[in-house]
Protein backbone atom coordinates (compact mmCIF):
# COMPACT_ATOMS: atom_id res chain seq x y z
CA UNK A 1 0.00 0.00 0.00
CA UNK A 2 2.97 2.29 0.41
CA UNK A 3 5.07 0.83 -2.41
CA UNK A 4 3.90 2.85 -5.42
CA UNK A 5 6.59 3.35 -8.05
CA UNK A 6 7.91 6.90 -8.02
CA UNK A 7 6.17 9.13 -10.56
CA UNK A 8 6.88 12.61 -11.82
CA UNK A 9 3.62 14.47 -11.23
CA UNK A 10 1.76 16.35 -13.93
CA UNK A 11 1.31 20.02 -12.98
CA UNK A 12 -0.86 22.84 -14.23
CA UNK A 13 -1.70 26.35 -13.10
CA UNK A 14 -5.18 27.63 -12.28
CA UNK A 15 -6.32 31.09 -11.28
CA UNK A 16 -10.08 31.06 -11.00
CA UNK A 17 -12.47 33.29 -9.04
CA UNK A 18 -13.34 30.24 -6.93
CA UNK A 19 -9.68 29.81 -5.96
CA UNK A 20 -9.37 33.48 -5.02
CA UNK A 21 -12.26 33.04 -2.57
CA UNK A 22 -10.24 30.38 -0.76
CA UNK A 23 -7.00 32.39 -0.61
CA UNK A 24 -8.00 34.49 2.38
CA UNK A 25 -5.61 36.60 4.48
CA UNK A 26 -5.97 33.96 7.20
CA UNK A 27 -4.82 31.21 4.84
CA UNK A 28 -1.81 33.31 3.88
CA UNK A 29 -0.91 33.67 7.54
CA UNK A 30 -1.28 29.92 8.06
CA UNK A 31 0.86 29.19 5.00
CA UNK A 32 3.62 31.46 6.28
CA UNK A 33 3.74 29.56 9.57
CA UNK A 34 4.49 26.35 7.66
CA UNK A 35 6.94 27.91 5.17
CA UNK A 36 8.96 29.60 7.89
CA UNK A 37 9.42 26.20 9.50
CA UNK A 38 10.38 24.48 6.21
CA UNK A 39 7.11 22.59 5.80
CA UNK A 40 4.69 22.53 2.88
CA UNK A 41 0.95 23.23 3.05
CA UNK A 42 -1.35 22.26 0.18
CA UNK A 43 -5.06 22.08 -0.52
CA UNK A 44 -5.99 18.41 -0.94
CA UNK A 45 -8.61 16.12 -2.42
CA UNK A 46 -12.17 17.13 -3.17
CA UNK A 47 -11.62 20.87 -3.04
CA UNK A 48 -9.07 20.62 -5.87
CA UNK A 49 -11.49 18.50 -7.88
CA UNK A 50 -14.27 21.05 -7.43
CA UNK A 51 -12.04 23.95 -8.41
CA UNK A 52 -11.02 22.18 -11.63
CA UNK A 53 -14.71 21.68 -12.39
CA UNK A 54 -15.38 25.40 -11.92
CA UNK A 55 -17.21 24.90 -8.63
CA UNK A 56 -16.75 26.57 -5.26
CA UNK A 57 -15.79 23.86 -2.73
CA UNK A 58 -18.11 23.43 0.23
CA UNK A 59 -15.17 22.29 2.36
CA UNK A 60 -11.43 22.79 1.99
CA UNK A 61 -9.03 20.23 3.45
CA UNK A 62 -5.31 20.80 3.77
CA UNK A 63 -2.37 18.40 3.79
CA UNK A 64 1.17 18.90 5.08
CA UNK A 65 4.45 17.06 5.51
CA UNK A 66 4.59 18.25 9.13
CA UNK A 67 3.55 15.76 11.81
CA UNK A 68 0.74 16.61 14.25
CA UNK A 69 3.31 17.23 17.00
CA UNK A 70 5.29 19.57 14.75
CA UNK A 71 2.11 21.46 13.84
CA UNK A 72 1.14 21.84 17.48
CA UNK A 73 4.59 23.16 18.34
CA UNK A 74 4.30 25.78 15.59
CA UNK A 75 0.80 26.84 16.64
CA UNK A 76 1.68 27.05 20.33
CA UNK A 77 4.72 29.16 19.50
CA UNK A 78 2.56 31.50 17.38
CA UNK A 79 -0.29 31.58 19.94
CA UNK A 80 -2.71 29.98 17.48
CA UNK A 81 -5.79 28.41 19.00
CA UNK A 82 -6.04 24.61 18.56
CA UNK A 83 -9.36 22.79 18.96
CA UNK A 84 -11.03 19.41 18.30
CA UNK A 85 -8.08 17.46 19.66
CA UNK A 86 -9.74 14.11 18.88
CA UNK A 87 -8.72 14.55 15.25
CA UNK A 88 -5.06 14.35 16.21
CA UNK A 89 -5.39 10.55 16.54
CA UNK A 90 -5.88 10.44 12.77
CA UNK A 91 -3.23 13.02 11.97
CA UNK A 92 -5.54 16.05 11.75
CA UNK A 93 -4.92 19.27 13.66
CA UNK A 94 -7.65 21.93 13.73
CA UNK A 95 -6.80 25.56 14.34
CA UNK A 96 -8.39 29.02 14.19
CA UNK A 97 -6.56 32.00 12.70
CA UNK A 98 -7.31 35.59 13.78
CA UNK A 99 -10.37 34.28 15.61
CA UNK A 100 -11.99 34.36 12.17
CA UNK A 101 -11.36 31.23 10.09
CA UNK A 102 -10.98 27.55 10.99
CA UNK A 103 -8.60 25.18 9.21
CA UNK A 104 -8.13 21.39 9.31
CA UNK A 105 -4.65 20.22 8.34
CA UNK A 106 -3.81 16.52 8.03
CA UNK A 107 -0.34 15.00 7.96
CA UNK A 108 0.52 12.97 4.85
CA UNK A 109 -0.21 9.30 5.52
CA UNK A 110 0.36 5.86 4.10
CA UNK A 111 -1.84 2.82 4.82
CA UNK A 112 -0.04 0.03 6.64
CA UNK A 113 -2.91 -2.40 7.28
CA UNK A 114 -6.49 -2.40 5.95
CA UNK A 115 -9.34 -4.71 6.95
CA UNK A 116 -12.02 -3.46 4.55
CA UNK A 117 -13.47 -1.01 7.08
CA UNK A 118 -10.60 1.07 8.45
CA UNK A 119 -6.88 1.46 7.92
CA UNK A 120 -3.86 1.59 10.18
CA UNK A 121 -1.72 4.44 8.96
CA UNK A 122 1.69 5.91 9.54
CA UNK A 123 2.86 9.40 8.73
CA UNK A 124 5.04 10.14 5.73
CA UNK A 125 6.64 13.11 3.98
CA UNK A 126 5.99 11.61 0.52
CA UNK A 127 3.15 13.37 -1.32
CA UNK A 128 2.83 10.57 -3.87
CA UNK A 129 2.29 7.93 -1.18
CA UNK A 130 -0.53 10.01 0.30
CA UNK A 131 -2.10 10.44 -3.15
CA UNK A 132 -1.76 6.70 -3.73
CA UNK A 133 -3.86 5.84 -0.64
CA UNK A 134 -6.84 7.89 -1.84
CA UNK A 135 -9.84 6.24 -3.47
CA UNK A 136 -10.43 7.93 -6.85
CA UNK A 137 -8.03 9.66 -9.22
CA UNK A 138 -10.21 12.78 -9.17
CA UNK A 139 -9.76 12.93 -5.38
CA UNK A 140 -5.98 12.39 -5.38
CA UNK A 141 -4.93 15.92 -6.40
CA UNK A 142 -3.04 18.60 -4.45
CA UNK A 143 -2.97 22.34 -5.00
CA UNK A 144 -0.32 24.85 -3.94
CA UNK A 145 -1.53 28.28 -2.93
CA UNK A 146 0.17 29.75 -6.01
CA UNK A 147 -2.41 27.86 -8.14
CA UNK A 148 -0.21 24.89 -9.12
CA UNK A 149 -2.14 21.60 -9.29
CA UNK A 150 -0.04 18.48 -8.54
CA UNK A 151 -1.34 15.28 -10.13
CA UNK A 152 0.33 11.87 -9.64
CA UNK A 153 -2.39 9.57 -11.02
CA UNK A 154 -4.09 11.25 -13.97
CA UNK A 155 -6.82 13.02 -12.04
CA UNK A 156 -6.65 16.18 -14.17
CA UNK A 157 -7.30 14.21 -17.36
CA UNK A 158 -10.08 12.19 -15.72
CA UNK A 159 -11.80 15.40 -14.59
CA UNK A 160 -11.54 16.79 -18.12
CA UNK A 161 -13.10 13.56 -19.44
CA UNK A 162 -15.58 13.44 -16.54
CA UNK A 163 -14.35 9.89 -15.88
CA UNK A 164 -14.53 8.27 -12.45
CA UNK A 165 -12.00 5.50 -11.77
CA UNK A 166 -10.05 4.24 -8.78
CA UNK A 167 -6.41 5.04 -8.14
CA UNK A 168 -4.39 2.07 -9.37
CA UNK A 169 -5.99 -1.36 -8.97
CA UNK A 170 -9.75 -1.02 -8.42
CA UNK A 171 -10.06 -4.34 -6.59
CA UNK A 172 -7.30 -3.43 -4.15
CA UNK A 173 -8.75 0.03 -3.51
CA UNK A 174 -12.19 -1.48 -2.80
CA UNK A 175 -10.84 -4.22 -0.54
CA UNK A 176 -9.04 -1.59 1.56
CA UNK A 177 -12.41 -0.04 2.43
CA UNK A 178 -15.61 -1.48 0.96
CA UNK A 179 -17.44 1.79 1.51
CA UNK A 180 -15.50 2.99 -1.54
CA UNK A 181 -18.09 1.14 -3.63
CA UNK A 182 -20.70 3.70 -2.56
CA UNK A 183 -18.24 6.58 -2.80
CA UNK A 184 -17.63 5.59 -6.41
CA UNK A 185 -21.34 5.90 -7.18
CA UNK A 186 -21.66 9.19 -5.29
CA UNK A 187 -18.83 10.83 -7.19
CA UNK A 188 -19.97 9.31 -10.48
CA UNK A 189 -23.25 11.18 -10.08
CA UNK A 190 -21.36 14.35 -9.23
CA UNK A 191 -18.81 14.23 -12.07
CA UNK A 192 -19.99 12.10 -15.01
CA UNK A 193 -21.58 13.71 -18.06
CA UNK A 194 -24.11 10.92 -18.60
CA UNK A 195 -25.51 7.93 -16.74
CA UNK A 196 -24.00 5.41 -19.19
CA UNK A 197 -20.39 6.61 -18.82
CA UNK A 198 -19.34 3.96 -16.29
CA UNK A 199 -15.97 2.30 -16.72
CA UNK A 200 -16.97 -1.35 -17.22
CA UNK A 201 -13.87 -2.77 -15.52
CA UNK A 202 -14.66 -0.63 -12.47
CA UNK A 203 -18.23 -1.93 -12.34
CA UNK A 204 -16.92 -5.48 -12.64
CA UNK A 205 -14.55 -4.92 -9.70
CA UNK A 206 -17.51 -3.59 -7.68
CA UNK A 207 -19.68 -6.62 -8.54
CA UNK A 208 -16.89 -9.03 -7.59
CA UNK A 209 -16.31 -7.34 -4.23
CA UNK A 210 -19.84 -6.21 -3.32
CA UNK A 211 -20.25 -8.74 -0.49
CA UNK A 212 -17.65 -6.79 1.46
CA UNK A 213 -20.29 -4.13 2.08
CA UNK A 214 -21.81 -6.55 4.58
CA UNK A 215 -18.95 -5.68 6.98
CA UNK A 216 -19.53 -1.92 6.73
CA UNK A 217 -21.61 -0.30 9.46
CA UNK A 218 -25.15 0.77 8.65
CA UNK A 219 -24.43 4.33 9.69
CA UNK A 220 -21.65 4.64 7.10
CA UNK A 221 -23.84 2.97 4.45
CA UNK A 222 -26.72 5.37 5.06
CA UNK A 223 -24.45 8.42 5.13
CA UNK A 224 -23.32 7.67 1.56
CA UNK A 225 -26.66 6.38 0.27
CA UNK A 226 -28.43 9.59 1.32
CA UNK A 227 -26.05 11.68 -0.76
CA UNK A 228 -26.40 9.37 -3.77
CA UNK A 229 -30.21 9.51 -3.70
CA UNK A 230 -30.50 13.30 -3.73
CA UNK A 231 -27.39 13.91 -5.82
CA UNK A 232 -27.04 14.60 -9.50
CA UNK A 233 -28.08 11.62 -11.72
CA UNK A 234 -29.52 10.02 -8.58
CA UNK A 235 -32.27 8.10 -10.37
CA UNK A 236 -29.91 6.53 -12.89
CA UNK A 237 -27.12 5.87 -10.37
CA UNK A 238 -29.43 4.03 -7.95
CA UNK A 239 -30.77 1.99 -10.88
CA UNK A 240 -27.25 0.81 -11.81
CA UNK A 241 -26.48 0.02 -8.16
CA UNK A 242 -29.56 -2.17 -7.74
CA UNK A 243 -30.19 -3.64 -11.19
CA UNK A 244 -26.66 -4.20 -12.49
CA UNK A 245 -24.58 -4.48 -9.31
CA UNK A 246 -27.29 -6.15 -7.15
CA UNK A 247 -26.48 -4.20 -3.99
CA UNK A 248 -30.01 -4.06 -2.53
CA UNK A 249 -29.77 -6.70 0.22
CA UNK A 250 -26.30 -5.47 1.27
CA UNK A 251 -27.76 -1.98 1.84
CA UNK A 252 -30.76 -3.27 3.79
CA UNK A 253 -33.15 -2.67 0.90
CA UNK A 254 -35.82 -5.28 0.08
CA UNK A 255 -34.79 -7.93 -2.47
CA UNK A 256 -37.77 -7.06 -4.67
CA UNK A 257 -37.11 -3.31 -4.70
CA UNK A 258 -35.82 -3.37 -8.31
CA UNK A 259 -39.48 -3.65 -9.32
CA UNK A 260 -40.12 -0.26 -7.71
CA UNK A 261 -37.23 1.58 -9.40
CA UNK A 262 -39.55 3.18 -11.96
CA UNK A 263 -41.41 4.90 -9.12
CA UNK A 264 -38.11 5.96 -7.51
CA UNK A 265 -36.94 7.54 -10.78
CA UNK A 266 -40.29 9.23 -11.38
CA UNK A 267 -40.27 10.85 -7.92
CA UNK A 268 -36.61 11.83 -8.31
CA UNK A 269 -37.27 13.46 -11.71
CA UNK A 270 -40.35 15.32 -10.49
CA UNK A 271 -38.32 16.88 -7.66
CA UNK A 272 -35.12 17.56 -9.57
CA UNK A 273 -35.40 21.34 -9.12
CA UNK A 274 -36.40 21.29 -5.45
CA UNK A 275 -34.98 19.73 -2.30
CA UNK A 276 -36.47 16.42 -1.27
CA UNK A 277 -35.52 14.41 1.79
CA UNK A 278 -33.47 11.25 1.01
CA UNK A 279 -35.93 9.26 3.12
CA UNK A 280 -38.79 10.37 0.86
CA UNK A 281 -37.02 8.92 -2.17
CA UNK A 282 -35.93 5.72 -0.43
CA UNK A 283 -39.51 5.14 0.76
CA UNK A 284 -40.52 4.55 -2.85
CA UNK A 285 -38.48 1.31 -2.75
CA UNK A 286 -40.50 -0.05 0.19
CA UNK A 287 -43.70 -2.01 -0.48
CA UNK A 288 -44.75 -1.98 3.16
CA UNK A 289 -43.70 -1.17 6.71
CA UNK A 290 -41.84 -4.47 7.04
CA UNK A 291 -39.46 -3.32 4.32
CA UNK A 292 -38.89 -0.08 6.23
CA UNK A 293 -38.19 -1.95 9.47
CA UNK A 294 -35.55 -4.15 7.81
CA UNK A 295 -33.86 -1.06 6.33
CA UNK A 296 -33.99 0.65 9.73
CA UNK A 297 -32.26 -2.32 11.38
CA UNK A 298 -29.48 -2.18 8.77
CA UNK A 299 -28.95 1.59 8.50
CA UNK A 300 -29.91 2.81 11.98
CA UNK A 301 -32.27 5.57 10.88
CA UNK A 302 -32.99 8.52 13.11
CA UNK A 303 -36.43 8.60 14.70
CA UNK A 304 -37.41 11.51 12.45
CA UNK A 305 -36.37 9.60 9.31
CA UNK A 306 -38.17 6.42 10.34
CA UNK A 307 -41.41 8.22 11.22
CA UNK A 308 -41.32 10.21 7.97
CA UNK A 309 -41.03 7.02 5.92
CA UNK A 310 -43.78 5.37 7.95
CA UNK A 311 -46.05 8.36 7.34
CA UNK A 312 -45.40 8.27 3.58
CA UNK A 313 -45.98 4.52 3.29
CA UNK A 314 -49.23 4.72 5.24
CA UNK A 315 -50.63 7.76 3.40
CA UNK A 316 -49.29 7.58 -0.17
CA UNK A 317 -52.01 5.39 -1.70
CA UNK A 318 -54.80 7.56 -0.34
CA UNK A 319 -53.00 10.75 -1.39
CA UNK A 320 -52.46 9.45 -4.92
CA UNK A 321 -56.23 9.07 -5.30
CA UNK A 322 -56.89 12.75 -4.57
CA UNK A 323 -56.82 15.71 -6.94
CA UNK A 324 -53.21 16.80 -6.38
CA UNK A 325 -53.44 19.92 -8.54
CA UNK A 326 -56.50 21.53 -6.99
CA UNK A 327 -56.74 24.02 -4.18
CA UNK A 328 -59.94 22.22 -3.11
CA UNK A 329 -58.24 18.81 -2.93
CA UNK A 330 -59.11 16.53 -0.02
CA UNK A 331 -56.21 15.40 2.13
CA UNK A 332 -56.17 12.02 3.86
CA UNK A 333 -57.94 12.23 7.18
CA UNK A 334 -55.96 14.06 9.86
CA UNK A 335 -52.91 14.28 7.58
CA UNK A 336 -52.72 18.04 7.84
CA UNK A 337 -52.66 17.79 11.62
CA UNK A 338 -49.27 16.09 11.46
CA UNK A 339 -46.00 17.90 11.20
CA UNK A 340 -45.67 20.20 8.24
CA UNK A 341 -42.46 18.52 7.06
CA UNK A 342 -44.20 15.17 6.72
CA UNK A 343 -47.03 16.70 4.73
CA UNK A 344 -44.66 18.52 2.40
CA UNK A 345 -42.53 15.41 1.83
CA UNK A 346 -45.63 13.33 1.10
CA UNK A 347 -46.70 15.96 -1.41
CA UNK A 348 -43.29 15.75 -3.10
CA UNK A 349 -43.54 11.96 -3.11
CA UNK A 350 -46.92 12.26 -4.82
CA UNK A 351 -45.42 14.69 -7.35
CA UNK A 352 -47.69 17.68 -6.74
CA UNK A 353 -46.84 20.85 -8.64
CA UNK A 354 -44.94 23.80 -7.18
CA UNK A 355 -48.05 25.97 -6.77
CA UNK A 356 -49.70 23.38 -4.53
CA UNK A 357 -46.46 22.84 -2.61
CA UNK A 358 -46.17 26.57 -1.95
CA UNK A 359 -49.79 26.70 -0.83
CA UNK A 360 -49.19 23.77 1.52
CA UNK A 361 -46.07 25.38 2.94
CA UNK A 362 -47.91 28.62 3.68
CA UNK A 363 -51.17 27.06 4.82
CA UNK A 364 -52.00 27.08 8.53
CA UNK A 365 -54.39 24.52 9.94
CA UNK A 366 -57.45 26.37 11.28
CA UNK A 367 -58.78 25.61 14.72
CA UNK A 368 -61.87 23.36 14.78
CA UNK A 369 -64.63 25.87 15.64
CA UNK A 370 -66.79 23.52 17.74
CA UNK A 371 -66.13 22.08 21.18
CA UNK A 372 -68.04 20.19 23.83
CA UNK A 373 -69.31 23.32 25.56
CA UNK A 374 -71.09 24.37 22.37
CA UNK A 375 -73.09 21.13 22.42
CA UNK A 376 -73.95 20.84 26.11
CA UNK A 377 -77.37 22.45 25.63
CA UNK A 378 -78.25 19.73 23.12
CA UNK A 379 -76.31 16.59 24.10
CA UNK A 380 -75.15 15.15 27.40
CA UNK A 381 -71.41 14.64 27.84
CA UNK A 382 -69.96 11.19 27.33
CA UNK A 383 -69.49 8.78 24.40
CA UNK A 384 -72.33 10.35 22.37
CA UNK A 385 -70.70 13.77 22.67
CA UNK A 386 -67.42 12.33 21.36
CA UNK A 387 -69.14 10.66 18.40
CA UNK A 388 -70.93 13.88 17.45
CA UNK A 389 -67.74 15.94 17.63
CA UNK A 390 -65.94 13.38 15.47
CA UNK A 391 -68.75 13.46 12.88
CA UNK A 392 -68.76 17.27 12.83
CA UNK A 393 -64.96 17.29 12.39
CA UNK A 394 -65.20 14.94 9.39
CA UNK A 395 -67.89 17.16 7.79
CA UNK A 396 -65.75 20.25 8.46
CA UNK A 397 -62.74 18.57 6.89
CA UNK A 398 -64.74 17.53 3.81
CA UNK A 399 -65.66 21.16 3.11
CA UNK A 400 -61.96 22.03 3.39
CA UNK A 401 -62.07 23.47 6.93
CA UNK A 402 -64.56 26.23 6.16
Amino acid sequence: MGTAKHRTPITMKINSPQLQLILTPELRILENYFKSNNFQLRIAGGAVRDLLMGMTPADVDFATDATPEQMKEIFMRENVRIFNKKGEEHGTVSCRINDKENFEITTLRVDILCDGRRAEVEFTTDWQLDANRRDLTINSLFLDTDGTVIDYFGGINDINLRRVVFVGNARQRIQEDYLRILRYFRFFGRVALSCDAHDESTLQAIIENKDGLDSVSGERIWSELKKICVGRLGGEVVTIMLEKCHLSSLLGLPPHCEKRLAEFRKIYDSNIDRFVQPMTLISSLFSNLDDLNVFHLRCKLSNIERLLSQFIIEKRDEMMKTDRSSKNRQFPEKMTLDRRTKVLELAKYCMVNNAVLEELDNWHIPEFPVNGKDLLNFISSGPIMSEVLTTLFIIWRKVFYS
